[in-house]
């Protein structure tokens, strides 16, 4: 070996070992998200697929398909919420209608995935075992990336294939557009994941990176008719607009997809390489492991006027409470700015009005897209109560549930807490989505709050799932992800697709009643509301006998 060669040996092995372990990481990643990652691929790919038929039986004419067309260009808050369309093509039409969404769920999954496998296991401590052994120092991140690199693959594919198979010609730009926005906030979220020392603020920062990309691409979009607007080119899920799947392809923006992911990547690793485990670039405050008294009794160290284990609770989940709110209600906004314009684009649409009528009720055209707006809202506050019920997961298996049980705090009092923040949350983000509807539309507060306040009883069944899981089936309890997941794909397609009836009733949000516009039935709620506190009963007889899990 020459004295030159002796180098760049040097550095070869030095990178080998940096990245050892990488295989086996990645098959127990996988293995750990076996259940979650089929279902949030699952949810999107059939999203997609879904679409051509829906909207062969919309706009099967050329003239309809031309008034769709001439509807967009006049219409900006359409264009806020879907974009703008570029093409006539049934390809084009079906881009143009899930095409954001998909590179958003896309986003959703590959933040969940990244931060999962990074912060969350650093947060737990199992990072410090696993790299006590023969594993790299960036092998734990290199296999984070790469099970969300297999996520985004399979859904490419899985989209690719299905558009294919419906005869649907040149798939090939459209699954890859969705897989490259995903990836973009996959590497986005292992940055954060580096820079915070919390996997909660790191998740909610990313989401809020993905929720400003889509204001942007709707403020653009809003303005301009071709995707042209700085504002437009300044968000992720713009390029993948702009990418213009079956409407003259632009490819070098998959390059410009990879470009962004290889950029953010650097930096991710380069961050990595200059800390320890556990530890954070941003500062946070110290870790809250008692309050003053409970009952009387001193059971620990005050902080902040943490007095019971429910103002912990809040102390733990005022910010994701917070995004939530902000989120749903600007939301409501949205949706109840485009009610009008959604109803002139719909106009004489026998197929689309059958749609609408069977996701929002049989009332008025207008009061069924609100229903059916308020419906969508409700699946999505599902995910909320999901994640609000599964941080009681997260304290114990991180080990911050221990001191604190460790008192005169028992675990009902310490799960209520909790609780109250998940369930109470969940009606404080629908009433909110409620008032952005009714402000967005200029109606009346009262049947619009009334509709969304309904949605809550189908909301805590889900949550109930969720405690039951934690309580009885602790190690299983990331499956509530799954439960919610089956939840939003039936709501979502499901009446798209004329699934039956029966199939939509094994949702709970198949059995409210729809509103506003329809009739309210007091008998399927009371029912729902039972069910919800029959589940968190149950999941509390479990947490109450089981011993904690680390």
């Amino acid at each position: 070996m020459t004295a030159a060669a002796a180098p760049a040996v040097t550095v070869r092995a030095r990178g080998s070992r940096q990245l050892a372990g990488t295989a086996t990481l990645l098959r127990f990643a996988l293995r750990r998200d076996r259940v979650m990652m089929p279902v949030w691929v699952a949810v999107n790919a059939l999203m997609v697929l879904s679409m051509p038929k829906t909207l062969r039986s919309l706009y099967g004419t050329a003239a309809q398909r031309a008034d769709l067309m001439h509807q967009m260009a006049t219409n900006s808050s359409l264009r806020a919420v879907v974009g703008p369309v570029f093409d006539d093509s049934l390809g084009a039409l079906t881009a143009w209608r899930v095409g954001v969404y998909a590179g958003a769920l896309a986003a959703v999954t590959s933040l969940l995935v990244v931060v999962r496998h990074t912060r969350d296991e650093e947060e737990s401590g199992r990072q410090e075992l696993v790299s006590s052994g023969a594993v790299g120092r960036r092998a734990p991140l290199t296999a984070a990336l790469l099970a969300a690199a297999v996520a985004n693959a399979a859904t490419a594919l899985v989209v690719t294939v299905g558009l294919a198979g419906q005869g649907i010609s040149g798939a090939v730009a459209f699954g890859p557009g969705i897989a490259g926005a995903g990836m973009v906030f996959a590497t986005m979220a292992a940055i954060l994941a580096q820079l915070t020392e919390s996997a909660r603020l790191a998740r909610g920062l990313t989401a809020a990176v993905l929720g400003a990309a889509f204001v942007l691409r709707a403020a653009g979009d809003s303005a301009r008719t071709d995707g042209s607007s700085v504002l437009t080119w300044l968000s992720p899920l713009g390029w993948l607009e702009n990418l213009r799947p079956f409407a003259a392809e632009r490819w070098w923006l998959l390059l410009l997809f990879a470009a962004a992911t290889a950029v953010q990547a650097a930096v991710a690793y380069r961050l990595a390489g200059r800390r320890d485990v556990g530890t954070s670039f941003l500062p946070t405050l110290p870790r809250v492991l008692g309050f003053a008294r409970a009952g009387g009794t001193p059971i620990g160290p005050a902080e902040g006027g943490l007095a019971s284990a429910g103002a912990l609770a809040w102390r733990l989940q005022r910010g994701s409470i917070a995004g939530w709110s902000i989120g749903f209600f600007l939301a409501g906004v949205v949706y109840g700015g485009m009610t009008d314009g959604a109803a002139k684009l719909v106009g004489n649409n026998d197929k689309a009005r059958e749609i609408f009528r069977r996701m929002g009720g049989q009332s008025g055209l207008t009061d069924a897209f609100l229903a059916s707006m308020v419906g969508m809202l409700g699946l999505i506050a599902a995910l909320y109560v999901v994640s609000s019920v599964l941080r009681l997961h997260g304290e114990e298996t991180s080990g911050r549930a221990e001191p604190v049980l460790a008192g005169a705090v028992g675990r009902l009092r310490w799960a209520a807490g909790h609780l109250v923040i998940a369930f109470g949350g969940s009606v404080l983000i629908m009433l909110l989505a409620g008032l952005g509807l009714a402000v967005g539309h200029g109606r009346e507060v009262g049947p619009v709050l009334g509709a969304c306040l309904v949605q809550a009883a189908a909301v805590w069944v889900i949550g109930g799932i969720a405690v039951l899981l934690h309580g009885l089936l602790p190690r299983g309890a990331m499956a509530a992800w799954g439960v919610a997941g089956a939840v939003l794909l039936l709501g979502w397609v499901g009446p798209a697709l004329d699934v039956p009836q029966a199939v939509l009733d094994l949702s709970p949000f198949g059995h409210l009643p729809k509103l506003p516009g329809g009739r309210m039935q007091w008998g399927p709620v009371g029912v729902l509301v039972g069910l919800a506190l029959a589940l968190v009963a149950g999941g509390l007889a479990g947490l109450r006998r089981r011993d904690l899990t680390t």
